[in-house]
């Protein structure tokens, strides 16, 4: 077991990484990508590590990964599309636990590492909600038609579910 220690402007939290890395998932818990493999197709505009303390993370998630240098872009975006609401607007609907400051995406890093948390059962709940937006592309798009529902296809990116594959 590893302790992981974040101290930043942001947060000063520790945890424990009870799992294998990308092992041992809640059995209702099945994202299509990792962590590493939505900051490389482009997901949040670039911008979700932008000038936060993301060295908890392992340096190879970041290796070819859509970045933005100068805040959320969605050129970043596999889709060039804007698709996700600002963190203020997470906050105020109450996603965002004190744990994992930047919302979801946070939490699945962390959860894809190792941890464990109490937080866990709500988090996969409102990521098995996202499928609602998977069921709409399968439904008003013909398979692998990219260019169909841009924006859904992109947001469901952003919750590990590959949408080139629909």
């Amino acid at each position: 077991m590893k302790t992981i220690k974040v101290k930043n402007k942001y947060q000063t939290y520790t945890y424990k990484l009870t799992e294998p890395v990308g092992k041992n998932f809640n059995s209702e818990f099945k994202p299509e990508l990792s962590p590493k493999q939505m900051l490389k197709l482009g997901v949040f505009g670039g911008d979700y590590f932008l000038g936060k303390n993301y060295k908890e993370f392992p340096k190879d998630w970041f290796k070819n990964s859509w970045l933005s240098p100068s805040g959320k872009n969605p050129e970043y975006n596999y889709f060039k599309i804007s698709a996700s609401q600002p963190l203020s607007a997470w906050k105020k609907k109450g996603w965002i636990r004190k744990q994992d400051p930047f919302g979801w995406f946070h939490w699945y890093c962390r959860y894809y590492l190792g941890r464990r948390s109490e937080d866990d059962e709500r988090q996969i709940k409102r990521w098995k909600a996202i499928f609602r937006h998977v069921a709409q592309i399968k439904k008003n798009c013909k398979p692998k038609d990219l260019k169909c529902r841009l924006k859904q296809r992109q947001a469901v990116l952003h919750w590990a579910y590959d949408s080139r594959k629909l």
